[in-house]
């Protein structure tokens, strides 16, 4: 009856990836490869959570 007053639990989730990729970006712009892969692998997890949030 009130879900219009629920808050949108991707928009938190998106806003993670969003941080992340700008991180690594950062990370591969300064030479640290290694940050850039495991920071690109956690936003990709981010990225199927909320594809399956969306889903739901």
């Amino acid at each position: 009856m009130f879900s219009f007053l629920r808050r949108d639990p991707t928009k938190k989730l998106q806003k993670q990836h969003a941080a992340l990729l700008e991180k690594a970006m950062h990370a591969q712009r300064n030479g640290d490869i290694r940050t850039y892969s495991a920071m690109t692998a956690e936003a990709e997890e981010l990225a199927k959570r909320i594809e399956v949030l969306k889903q739901q």
